[in-house]
């Protein structure tokens, strides 16, 4: 949830890189996910598929109001999205599926003991957004169903600005929370023994740039996330890092196409080979135009083509067969 919980949050309380490696052209552009039914009028993240990909989970959010949702994959399409079960009483957002599917992580402003107050967003200003913060909680599957959520440790959710969890194979989580500076950065949580332990940062290029929204490999072989190494009055801009040994390569830019109307939210789908994220971006308008043209213009603007942010997606093969290759 970066754009809403690192940008407009803040206003709402007052390395060297690789080179590309291919030309942006010789990938395929990005899709928009489910026009009209899962990218829709409002404003959707965080993209979770369940390991088979018949259900994808996702936020739906104009802030301060958002809520986790659940479309299901059906023989004409994707059904009509309904919140899910462990979510809709709280600000709850960025979900993110285990790899097994056995449970999700996502971020709340819920209470962090029953009976509590929502959560409040402490600024590194000390300035306070009521009720607009940010904690990880786990919710586990539970036959057919899903179990109460749980809070993570208070390693782990040390920041009242926890957000953008990324799932391991083992367990592990990665997420953002603000660095010493207040700005984002990154960290990895290892879950071992059936606990998570304290975190520690993920060196990704520059290290005074801010990092936001981690899209792990099961495997964690590579690392998709936006970032602004280059200047931080510009947009961010979606990167991927590759595991060469005991730390991460540098960034490789996923190009001019991807990078349109500033990118984020970052996650992986069932294959492991897919980015979904978030955009702004939509599909361009010729003048002049036929009356059956003008009709399906403003029916797609009724349905989701409106500014808004929604899902989109691209494959990421070029640039993992790419490095594969050595390339």
């Amino acid at each position: 949830m970066s754009r809403v919980t690192g940008r407009a949050l803040a206003a709402f309380v007052v390395c060297g890189l690789a080179p590309l490696g291919l030309r942006a052209e010789s990938a395929h552009q990005p899709e928009v996910f489910a026009p009209g039914v899962i990218s829709g009028p409002a404003a959707e993240d965080s993209a979770a598929f369940t390991p088979n990909g018949t259900a994808v989970f996702f936020d739906r959010i104009r802030w301060p109001n958002a809520a986790i949702l659940v479309a299901h994959r059906t023989a004409t399409g994707w059904s009509s999205p309904e919140v899910a079960p462990f979510s809709g009483r709280w600000l709850d957002h960025d979900p993110a599926m285990a790899p097994d599917g056995s449970f999700l992580v996502f971020s709340s402003n819920r209470p962090d003991r029953p009976g509590g107050k929502p959560l409040d967003a402490v600024m590194a200003n000390g300035k306070v957004a009521p009720g607009s913060g940010g904690h990880l909680w786990r919710v586990d599957r539970k036959g057919e169903g899903w179990a109460e959520p749980v809070r993570l440790p208070d390693a782990v959710n040390a920041s009242s600005r926890t957000y953008a969890p990324s799932v391991a194979a083992d367990g592990s989580v990665y997420f953002q929370a603000p660095g010493a500076d207040g700005d984002f950065r990154l960290y990895r949580s290892q879950y071992r023994g059936g606990t998570y332990q304290p975190p520690v940062g993920v060196k990704l290029g520059k290290a005074a740039a801010h990092k936001l929204d981690p899209a792990i490999a099961p495997d964690e072989s590579f690392i998709v996330f936006d970032a602004n190494y280059a200047d931080k009055d510009q947009p961010d801009r979606l990167y991927i890092a590759f595991r060469e040994g005991d730390h991460w390569g540098a960034p490789i830019d996923l190009g001019d196409e991807v990078n349109k109307a500033s990118p984020w939210g970052s996650h992986l789908g069932a294959d492991h080979r897919t980015l979904y994220f978030s955009s702004t971006r939509g599909v361009r308008v010729h003048y002049p135009r036929s009356e059956a043209q003008g009709r399906q213009d403003v029916a797609r603007m009724e349905a989701w083509d409106n500014g808004l942010d929604n899902l989109w997606s691209i494959s990421l093969a070029p640039w993992i067969e790419a490095h594969a290759r050595g390339g």
